[in-house]
């Protein structure tokens, strides 16, 4: 049998008993629309990250578009997010009609460069791209929003992006897609900025089993507002609407898949970090293994790592019976959709630049040391 990428059977295996008690508690009662679970685990989310409230929705996409509608997003309004992240980021703004004005990441955490956002939002109020690249029509556009990325499981560097924020009035929306459970000097990914997304797609460190997400936030009227804006805007019943909203309620069996999966999430997150612990002892001698700032703590969404001779270590691992994922080839400012925005080859190269040369290898809590260890050796004969 061949090596999973992600091991999600091994998990099911060892919570079936209590995943099909929950849904059969469903099925049972038959509130498969915003039943029980749903509010259960709002709680319970909550309560780990930290945060006053937690919003479940359909997807981490639609996570991180309702805070932005509720903000009231929209065209002439420039959102400033990394180059270097999964496409949702930056369609979420597109899909409002504002633009997205990419930032650089800093190369040693795939991260938001705060230093670059600075400079990012100097050259837009000031109009000149000479500071910073720029899309086009940047004289029409006003900052309204950040959007960080904690990549690959590893919070970005919100003590300085908050006080970029801060001294400019924007907003900051986290991008917890794949760092529900990591942390910075114990405080949980999910509590930065004013709001925060995450999403519960299968592979992530906590997944359901279709697509899911949840919206965190200390804020009160913003959460009454989501709660609104989930469900087509609704007012005071379902036939009231006082706003343009959406249908991105997550459904009660996903939820019920979850709160079992929750149950288990603190140890399978100290088992993702023996594991990752074990892959840099094993290869930081032939491949620049991640680095974990002081501080920090990964949720090990992947572990990736970098090398100049990525094609030939992916061909090698394959021909080895090991699975590779490369996240991303083509960074945000270069993709097709957003050609209009007129950003030249070269202008993000820290983002060029890994987008070039990484490489992940399989991650989960269900790795045992022979795995870890063919997994090694295969790395080392695919360099050798």
């Amino acid at each position: 049998m061949g090596i999973p990428f992600i091991d999600l059977k091994a998990q099911y295996k060892r919570l079936e008993p209590e995943i099909r008690r929950r849904m059969d508690a469903v099925l049972g009662h038959g509130q498969y629309i915003l039943g029980p679970e749903i509010r259960e685990l709002e709680e319970r989310l909550a309560a780990f990250a930290g945060t006053r409230f937690c919003l479940t929705c359909s997807s981490g996409t639609d996570a991180l578009l309702l805070p932005l509608m509720a903000w009231g997003v929209g065209p002439g309004d420039a959102v400033l997010t990394t180059a270097y992240s999964f496409y949702a980021t930056a369609e979420v703004i597109a899909l409002l009609g504002a633009t997205p004005v990419f930032v650089d990441i800093d190369p040693a955490t795939f991260n938001m460069d705060p230093a670059a956002l600075e400079r990012a939002i100097t050259a837009l109020k000031a109009k000149d791209p000479s500071l910073h690249p720029l899309p086009s029509g940047y004289e029409r556009l006003r900052p309204k929003a950040i959007i960080p990325v904690d990549l690959f499981g590893l919070p970005a560097d919100y003590a300085a992006i908050e006080a970029v924020a801060a001294r400019h009035g924007l907003p900051v929306l986290e991008d917890a897609a794949q760092s529900y459970g990591g942390s910075v000097r114990g405080r949980m990914a999910g509590s930065f900025g004013q709001a925060a997304a995450t999403s519960f797609f299968p592979a992530k460190p906590l997944g359901c089993y279709g697509d899911g997400g949840a919206i965190f936030t200390d804020d009160e009227a913003l959460h009454a507002q989501l709660v609104s804006l989930r469900v087509h805007g609704q007012g005071s019943d379902k036939y009231e609407n006082v706003a343009v909203g959406i249908n991105g309620r997550m459904d009660t069996l996903q939820a019920a898949i979850m709160l079992p999966k929750l149950e288990i999430f603190p140890e399978e997150l100290r088992l993702r970090q023996a594991a990752a612990e074990r892959y840099t002892e094993l290869l930081r001698d032939v491949v620049e293994t991640p680095g974990i700032p002081g501080g920090c703590v990964s949720a090990w969404a992947q572990y990736t790592v970098r090398t100049d001779r990525r094609e030939a270590l992916l061909e090698g691992l394959k021909a080895r019976g090991v699975p590779a994922m490369i996240y991303y080839r083509i960074p945000l400012h270069l993709q097709p959709v957003f050609r209009h925005l007129g950003y030249a080859a070269g202008s993000m190269p820290a983002s060029e630049a890994a987008a070039a040369s990484v490489l992940s290898l399989p991650m989960h809590p269900y790795l045992d040391e022979a795995t870890l260890s063919q997994v090694a050796g295969a790395v080392r004969d695919a360099l050798a």
